[in-house]
């Protein structure tokens, strides 16, 4: 693997590895996913006072940080939260790698006018080194991870290739 591990791969890997491998492998067909568009118009009419996507390294994309040293993640449902909450870990991870620990973080769900709060802990980062060798193996294999049917496969805008 010649690319870093993005915090969208990590993301996906949590929430289908098989799309994760198409990611990678530049299958891409979310552009024309009714849930993007709708992500996308959340996220450029919500927090408009705040510099957003904040790029490091095209390893992590940072929806904004506030002054306070708080980044945040802006998600529109809670629908695969603990994904969202790694992708987060994955970026104070990531921080903490290139010498900015002590970083917090928040996942905002504007529609549902709520936020969690998010920290890294040892634990976490062990599960995350874990993840990223995980993730390393599935991008690497030739073929994508077998078809493993979920309740989320309704709604992905990769269903058509799964299940065609």
């Amino acid at each position: 693997m010649d690319r870093e591990i993005t915090g969208v791969m990590v993301y996906y890997n949590e929430v289908c590895q098989r799309k994760l491998w198409c990611f990678y492998h530049g299958i891409q067909l979310e552009q024309e996913s009714e849930n993007v568009k709708i992500g996308k118009v959340l996220d450029e009419e919500t927090y408009k006072r705040d510099e957003k996507h904040i790029n490091i390294d095209n390893a992590i994309n940072i929806d904004f940080i506030r002054s306070s040293g708080i980044l945040h993640e802006i998600k529109k449902s809670r629908k695969i939260e603990e994904a969202g909450i790694l992708q987060v870990k994955y970026y104070l991870f990531y921080l903490k790698q290139k010498g900015v620990p002590g970083i917090k973080a928040r996942i905002d769900y504007p529609l549902l006018k709520k936020s969690l709060e998010v920290e890294l802990t040892d634990e976490d980062e062990k599960e995350i080194r874990m993840k990223l060798k995980e993730i390393r193996k599935i991008v690497n294999a030739g073929t994508p991870p077998e078809l493993k049917k979920k309740n989320i496969c309704k709604s992905c805008a990769y269903s058509d290739l799964c299940f065609i």
